[in-house]
């Protein structure tokens, strides 16, 4: 298998396993954010009505959220950019004079 196979390969597996889950949660910190600002919601964090709980779980869920839908980006752009091809050395060249 080749390496442009293998990145593929490595893409789809991150966007499964890591941007599907970063995009669940981007949704649903933005919903938990904008329900503790909204007057009167009936708002359940774990046992607790506080609205900053609310909003706290939000944030920390859209921060998440950047971090796992950055990871299948970083590891297409790794696994599938082209790398500098290296001349190889030619056996039938001089070397240089060593000085």
């Amino acid at each position: 298998m080749d390496d442009k196979t293998k990145g593929v390969i490595a893409t789809i597996a991150s966007a499964l396993l890591c941007g599907c889950p970063g995009l669940f949660m981007c949704f649903f910190g933005a919903i938990s954010v904008l329900a503790s600002m909204t007057p009167g919601a009936e708002i359940d964090v774990l046992g607790s009505s506080d609205p900053a709980s609310a909003t706290t779980m939000g944030i920390v869920f859209l921060c998440l959220s950047i971090i796992f839908i950055a990871i299948p980006i970083a590891v297409g752009f790794f696994m599938l950019r082209k790398k500098p091809q290296t001349m190889p050395a030619s056996d039938d060249e001089p070397l240089p004079p060593a000085s």
